[in-house]
């Protein structure tokens, strides 16, 4: 049933608001793993993939906001990352 993969999937994405917010703020990788972060992006395309081979519902809707927020939050530690590089 879709209904538990999207209530485990709604627990997972509320921290990457906040993520998002402390690595936008901060301006700073610390604290922050990109191999975590890829690894991560990478569940989620295999979960995406998975709702293709076996069948669509709407829990791919939030595998796909999943994996955007997790793609920004690699978008920024790369931001900060230059940025620390230029202090």
């Amino acid at each position: 049933m879709a209904l538990f993969e999207v209530l485990m999937l709604l627990c997972f994405g509320a921290a990457w608001p906040f993520s998002l917010y402390r690595s936008y703020t901060s301006r700073s990788t610390a604290g922050k793993s990109v191999t975590f972060l890829w690894v991560v992006w990478l569940g989620y395309i295999f979960g995406i993939i998975n709702k293709f081979v076996r069948g669509l519902d709407y829990a791919l809707a939030f595998y796909i906001l999943n994996l955007a927020m997790v793609s920004m939050d690699i978008g920024l530690y790369y931001r900060n990352q230059s940025l620390q590089k230029e202090e």
